[in-house]
């Protein structure tokens, strides 16, 4: 993490003098300005996809398990062999805004060129410049991504884009303030908030109909952050919104966990509270978009304090994890209670949140908290660290936990102190610790070609009968 803070506390140096804005120059300066490239990499989070465990920043080779398989970030130093530096501006630019390699090779799209497309060519210039003079070069090559047939076909990316590729630089809105200008820059592009919290459709593209409405991420669940009071982050007030962009955590409503606590360590903390307080202005001014499981109450305000042990006493002894027949109850006061408190109240610096209004057991599906248990949280904000050990049996973890004894845990949990109609199966809690489920769009795909190399298999032998019947009757 050495490497990370140092990075991090240089850019916080930097803030004064690095704030970007959405207009700039008419005509871009190609020399750019490293320390607003600094800035705005930090803002697009490059360092969290483009950086493996224990590697060297920026140095690809992080794994990135996607419902199509896995796939490899690459090298983006300035490594002549490597990496980018063999990269001119324009080939940068190819590849930021429209996903396409040097080489000519299409990216897939879990790099977020879809939104880093709205960037200006003066942030693209800065960006490059950045990449180019302030990082250190890293002569590795990492793994290579190999999607199965027949998604390994870069070329049909290109077809992908004509449909779902906007390709054109933010344009600032007349009618509306700078700050709003500022947060929907950020929100559309770089910050690429959508690229979670969107649903995606039937081609794994977001589906701009309900833009920011809540999506599944596979083991982790991005939720609804659109304005609607009870569905989304309506009830936040705008200080609110900054504090838990700046920090991961907000008092009896939400922590930061996977890949948003990632976001936060990395990027959002690093970040003006000038731009936090701006995405927030413009998330605020969006279309609210309501979930209709949760339009009764919010997922802030499930819950209350509730003593389990009050159950147990003369029942069960305390749990042992090695006990097959362990309830829900006793499981909780085993595990969790500990540090959550036997009311689940959480530590009283917050530090321990309270699972009752908590956004997580508050929630009308159960994915974050399945897979706060299993992989448990881990992110690093100013210096001090916010941590749960994972129950999924995994380097590091105290205890393992299989999927009876944390589905009886979960639905404990949401019955007592979240929305008790939430239920979760052993299967749902084997589907997350697998890493969710997989997208039917590669089969798909395999049927679509097969069916294809059919007709045209019959077309040819059609058109083979046409012609030896025609010349049957000439001769």
């Amino acid at each position: 993490m050495m490497w990370r803070s140092f990075i991090y506390k240089a850019t916080a140096c930097s803030l004064a003098v690095s704030a970007l804005s959405v207009t700039h120059h008419a005509k871009a300066d190609p020399l750019g300005d490293p320390q607003r490239g600094r800035y705005l990499a930090v803002a697009s989070d490059c360092v969290a996809c483009h950086t493996a465990p224990h590697g060297q920043p920026f140095a690809g080779g992080l794994a990135m398990h996607t419902p199509l398989g896995i796939m490899y970030s690459t090298n983006i130093t300035p490594s002549l062999s490597a990496g980018i530096g063999h990269y001119s501006l324009e080939d940068f630019k190819k590849a930021v805004r429209r996903g396409v390699r040097k080489d000519g090779a299409n990216l897939y799209p879990a790099m977020p060129y879809t939104s880093y497309s709205y960037l200006t060519d003066q942030d693209i210039a800065d960006l490059y410049v950045y990449f180019q003079k302030e990082v250190a070069p890293v002569d590795k090559k990492g793994p290579v991504t190999a999607l199965p047939f027949p998604m390994n076909i870069r070329f049909s990316m290109a077809f992908w884009n004509m449909l779902f590729l906007n390709g054109k630089p933010y344009q600032s809105d007349p009618t509306k303030s700078a700050e709003w200008n500022r947060g929907a820059y950020l929100v559309e592009g770089a910050t690429h908030c959508g690229t979670c919290h969107t649903p995606r459709g039937f081609l794994m593209q977001e589906d701009l109909a309900h833009p920011l409405s809540g999506a599944s991420l596979g083991t982790w669940y991005a939720p609804n952050i659109t304005p609607d009071a009870v569905s989304g982050i309506g009830s936040w007030s705008a200080q609110e919104l900054t504090e838990y962009l700046h920090t991961g955590r907000l008092h009896d409503k939400a922590q930061a966990g996977g890949g948003m606590g990632e976001a936060v360590e990395h990027s959002f903390s690093h970040m003006s509270s000038d731009d936090l307080n701006a995405i927030g202005v413009y998330l605020h001014s969006l279309k609210p978009v309501s979930n209709p499981q949760e339009q009764a109450s919010s997922r802030f305000t499930q819950g209350s304090d509730v003593n389990p042990a009050i159950k147990l006493r003369g029942v069960v002894p305390i749990m042992d994890h090695n006990d097959d027949a362990a309830s829900g109850a006793s499981l909780f006061m085993g595990n969790c209670a500990s540090c959550h408190g036997a009311n689940a109240q959480g530590s009283k610096d917050g530090y321990y949140p309270s699972l009752w209004h908590n956004s997580v057991t508050g929630a009308s599906r159960g994915d974050n908290l399945l897979s706060t248990i299993l992989y448990g949280v881990s992110r690093s904000v100013e210096g001090q660290q916010a941590f749960m050990p994972g129950f999924g049996g995994k380097s590091g973890d105290a205890v393992q936990l299989d999927d009876n004894q944390i589905a009886k845990l979960s639905n404990f949990v949401f019955k007592t102190y979240g929305r008790p109609g939430v239920q979760v199966t052993p299967q749902d809690v084997a589907l997350i610790r697998k890493g969710g489920p997989a997208s039917p769009l590669l089969l798909l795909a395999r049927v679509g070609m097969a069916a294809s190399a059919i007709l045209a298999l019959i077309l040819c032998v059609v058109l083979f009968a046409i012609r030896r019947h025609k010349n049957r009757n000439v001769a």
